[in-house]
């Protein structure tokens, strides 16, 4: 096995096991939401702000379990960095125009931040990686590492995000169209 993924192997657990567990606690939530009562559009909103998260958490998930794989050299590891980056750079693209169709709810600049541009700072660090791989190993790993965290961070922020609106929102506490 590769010495240099080998030290990595408890953060990648401690990350994957998260990703993990967060991804379960969205579906929870989401099946809890589903005896509320259904806002117009909802389905537009979910697939604009729900499943970025989901992607997100499955991104952290999949690094984690290749990460501690038992892999001889860090080429084939850069390989897969690289398609996870363009996957999620083109992910990405595909939340933006969900935004901008989804009629549900007003995206206001945090959303803008958390679910579009630092996933997409994120997946192209990672694609980055790939490269930088080659000429700084070390380096490499310290890069995705931070992607992986930032990737779960925004997960965990957009998971908190959605689940406080639903439940404002279906009170009738909050106005989709103005939210802040």
């Amino acid at each position: 096995m590769n010495p240099l993924l080998t030290r990595w192997q408890n953060f990648y657990v401690i990350v994957g096991s998260a990703a993990g567990a967060l991804t379960g606690l969205q579906f929870v939530v989401m099946a809890l939401m589903a005896n509320m009562p259904v806002m117009e559009n909802e389905s537009q909103a979910v697939s604009a702000f729900s499943t970025p998260s989901i992607v997100n958490f499955g991104v952290v998930l999949a690094l984690a379990a290749v990460e501690v794989m038992p892999w001889h050299r860090l080429a084939p590891v850069s390989i897969l960095w690289a398609l996870a980056g363009i996957l999620g750079i083109i992910y990405t693209a595909i939340t933006v125009r969900r935004f901008q169709t989804q009629q549900a709810y007003h995206p206001v600049l945090e959303d803008w931040l958390y679910r579009i541009i630092f996933p997409f700072l994120g997946y192209s660090c990672l694609f980055a990686a790939a490269f930088v791989a080659r000429f700084h190993p070390t380096g490499a790993l310290f890069e995705v590492a931070a992607v992986v965290l930032l990737l779960l961070f925004i997960g965990i922020h957009d998971a908190w995000d959605n689940a406080t609106f639903l439940i404002f929102e279906k009170r009738g506490e909050i106005d989709p169209h103005n939210p802040k």
